[in-house]
């Protein structure tokens, strides 16, 4: 009897590495989704500024001094 008869022949083995690349392929989309999404999140300081004085949270004199101070 050949190795490849029965049930780890033929059929089985090929769903299971069908099984196998595709969950490679889903897991490495996943993860370089989630590092060029991550790159985009960043703020730099004069946005969060800008956020804190349309909120209200500081007033303009506040914001001036503050975007000096940055710049």
């Amino acid at each position: 009897m050949h190795w490849m008869d029965g049930f780890w022949g033929g059929g089985f083995m090929m769903i299971f590495w069908l099984i196998i690349i595709i969950a490679g392929i889903a897991i490495l989309v996943k993860w370089l989704t989630e590092k060029s999404s991550s790159s985009t999140k960043e703020e730099s300081a004069l946005d969060i500024l800008k956020k804190r004085y349309v909120r209200g949270a500081i007033n303009k004199e506040q914001f001036e001094r503050m975007k000096k101070e940055i710049m």
